[in-house]
């Protein structure tokens, strides 16, 4: 794993982490949940650690999924510049990138 690959990594786990250095968004199914359930997804979010080749094959931190009552739940990163416009040109440097987290139902990807 390279330094950069090491730094957005961190950079993604901060997000995921606390909620605070980025945009969280929750997709319409996530949101027609039971409260009880949407925090469930959220601790799960926050504490998400199954990280693997098959789920994070360029070891970013950037995508996880997990079952919870019968739904398969997906939270992903993405990178966008300082406007929310465009793809960032360096996931790496959060001078020039903005993360937003998007938690989904599987079946709204």
């Amino acid at each position: 794993m390279t330094e950069t690959t090491k730094k957005i990594a961190h950079l993604n786990d901060l997000l995921r982490d606390t909620f605070l250095t980025g945009r969280i968004i929750f997709t319409d199914g996530i949101n027609a949940l039971p409260d009880d359930m949407r925090e469930e997804i959220i601790t799960r979010v926050r504490e998400f650690k199954d990280f693997s080749p098959d789920n994070d094959p360029y070891g970013e931190h950037d995508f996880g999924s997990f079952e919870l009552a019968g739904n398969k739940i997906f939270w992903k990163i993405d990178y966008y510049d300082k406007n929310y416009e465009f793809a960032s040109e360096n996931p790496a440097d959060p001078k020039q990138t903005r993360r937003v987290l998007t938690i989904m139902l599987a079946s709204e990807y």
